[in-house]
């Protein structure tokens, strides 16, 4: 079996799928960042708060993960070394090439996909899973797109599942609006009751960024 990407199947020309203007800009500035060597979101170190839920006390046996946003696999190697099937997506083909040698150095079997993470239905991306990981994904997503991102992972969880997600808060009053004009709305604990039903919201943790964050830890009801 081929360690970081076992059976990986074609996937979506992603240059045909329709997206509006908005997500057109949303594609372009990630690409930037990556074309730069600069996303602020890909650190190459696990955050604790990861550790915590597979390592830490009452931690989550391995199952099946998900990651939304992968960007080079750092997150997704992770939690294959610590025995989770992971499948992996990120909107950036730069990056999920990155992911795959980097999977391949550490001997991690994990499967990236070079995808949508609002589009999981054009994806080979059944499920169910029993944890779903997002690192500065959700937030970065147009406003619109956001229901549909929240209707693919409610599809594909076990009763039970966990959603970990980290997002930047809504921009400070007197801050320059990005040029994304959703980034600027950033993530609340409000939006995602809203957007998650049948879904508890279990903790909200500030981060410590110098600009507001927050990891958000949600499960799906039974």
């Amino acid at each position: 079996m081929d360690q970081s990407n076992a059976a990986r199947k074609p996937e979506p020309d992603l240059a045909s799928t329709k997206r509006d203007p908005e997500e057109e800009s949303v594609h372009r500035a990630l690409e930037g960042f990556y074309r730069t060597g600069k996303p602020p979101w890909d650190t190459g170190v696990t955050p604790p708060e990861l550790v915590a839920l597979v390592e830490g006390r009452g931690a989550l046996p391995p199952g099946r993960a998900l990651e939304l946003g992968c960007g080079t696999g750092t997150n997704a190697v992770y939690l294959a070394r610590h025995g989770w099937e992971v499948t992996a997506v990120d909107l950036i083909g730069r990056a999920v090439d990155q992911a795959g040698k980097k999977a391949a150095a550490a001997g991690a079997a994990v499967r990236f996909l070079h995808g949508d993470a609002t589009r999981l239905d054009e994806l080979d991306v059944p499920g169910p899973f029993d944890l779903f990981f997002d690192l500065s994904c959700y937030c970065g997503i147009p406003l619109h797109r956001r229901d549909a991102y929240a209707a693919g992972l409610t599809h594909r969880a076990d009763p039970g599942a966990r959603l970990l997600m980290f997002g930047y808060g809504p921009e400070p009053l007197g801050n320059p609006i990005p040029k994304i004009t959703s980034w600027a709305a950033g993530v609340t604990a409000d939006e995602l009751r809203a957007r998650f039903p049948g879904w508890e919201l279990l903790d909200v943790t500030p981060g410590t960024n110098p600009v507001p964050t927050f990891w958000f830890t949600l499960r799906r009801n039974a």
